[in-house]
């Protein structure tokens, strides 16, 4: 099913200049944004590094689809784990990674994979006392769905501000999977660091309601992002079909609206539905933003803040793979979460995977390539 393109960006800018050693994007636009994007290589030699996070200290640690965890420190390049059990195939292997936020006492971090027990999990680790591996193993949510090919694993990990663990998963490409209450596919997921069910879940706080008591809300397709505005504000980033990538406000309970099931055939999965399907599901959460047709793959995100942001102090960073550039645009929260000034930059760095601020005010975005071309590049504002 194909529908006409809709225009999806209010303005974008993208004019570039190479320099030796890094590449400067000029741009310009009706905020007072950065006026040059310096990008260097932090990291280079990597297999599809998929996400990455700092420890308190400034070390970085990061994931690597082929199936590591490794940690950078500005000189050494240490593997931390590399589990047995990683499936490595198509979309999946390992995934995402997020820090304990009370990491300083509990050392504890947390990675998604596709298993060889055939689901994707979430496992939760434990820094040695040298800082050069991780213990302690302990697969605190498994089950989510796994399609044998690899496609559509999710799975993005982030602490919320309200210190629970928020997962993205993709649903397997499975047509039941997304509106299935039972199912961890196409959801987002809500729990403790144990992996129990946060506290103000639906089916916590409703005894009569249907969903697994650790599903925060329901009928996404593939979620590769998550974000947290300033004011809380939860959103996800996922992959559409042809048409309508799309990010959303998270609300608990909502229904998202994707169900690309067929009926009597449990394999099925028809990707002429609907991202968000208003005529079966009329209270379905609309998409804050779209990217209407064809689709750029959004991937992981961050909002971007500090005064070295300028004007994009508050803007949402996205990493995208099929357009292979950042997106950069406002949420703005006082007119009803309409999105502004949508910037187009870092044009010639291929797919972008992920895109994290560092504890140094500047952005670290992971790009989608192999051996030995997949790095961490740098990215430092300037007004």
């Amino acid at each position: 099913m194909t529908r006409p393109r809709r225009p999806r960006h209010l303005w974008r800018s993208g004019l570039s200049l190479l320099a030796v050693g890094a590449l400067i994007l000029v741009v310009a636009g009706c905020r007072p944004q950065p006026t040059t994007l310096t990008v260097t290589t932090a990291v280079s030699g990597l297999d599809h590094p998929w996400d990455l996070a700092f420890l308190p200290q400034g070390k970085m640690v990061f994931t690597e689809r082929a199936g590591r965890i490794s940690s950078w420190d500005g000189t050494t390049k240490r593997v931390l784990a590399a589990p047995s059990d990683v499936r490595v195939s198509g979309e999946g292997g390992m995934l995402g990674l997020a820090i304990d936020p009370s990491y300083s006492s509990n050392k504890l971090l947390y990675t998604c994979f596709d298993s060889t027990a055939g689901d994707v999990r979430v496992v939760r680790w434990k820094m040695n006392s040298a800082g050069t591996g991780l213990t302690a193993r302990t697969d605190i949510v498994t089950g989510i769905p796994e399609n044998p090919s690899g496609r559509h694993s999710g799975c993005r990990p982030r602490f919320g501000p309200d210190g629970f663990l928020w997962i993205g998963t993709g649903d397997a490409a499975m047509g039941f999977n997304p509106q299935n209450p039972t199912s961890l596919g196409g959801k987002v997921l809500r729990v403790d660091r144990s992996g129990a069910p946060a506290a103000g879940n639906p089916g916590v706080t409703d005894p009569n309601s249907p969903l697994d008591d650790r599903i925060y809300n329901y009928g996404h397709r593939n979620v590769q992002g998550l974000a947290f505005r300033a004011d809380g504000a939860a959103f996800s980033v996922e992959h559409g079909t042809n048409c309508d990538d799309e990010v959303n406000l998270l609300v608990p309970g909502g229904n998202y609206g994707w169900d690309p099931a067929v009926p009597n055939d449990p394999n099925g999965y028809d990707e002429s539905k609907l991202m968000t399907d208003l005529v079966k599901f009329p209270n379905a959460i609309k998409a804050v933003w779209s990217s209407g047709c064809p689709t750029i793959a959004p991937s992981g995100a961050t909002f971007l803040s500090g005064a070295k942001w300028s004007g994009w102090d508050g803007a949402l960073a996205v990493a995208v793979l099929k357009d292979q550039h950042l997106e950069v645009f406002y949420i703005d929260g006082t007119k009803g979460n309409s999105v502004t000034d949508v910037y187009n930059v870092i044009t010639t760095q291929g797919r972008l995977r992920s895109a994290v601020q560092g504890p140094d005010g500047n952005l670290y975005i992971a790009t989608d390539t192999d051996t030995p071309n997949g790095k961490i590049l740098k990215v430092v504002p300037s007004s």
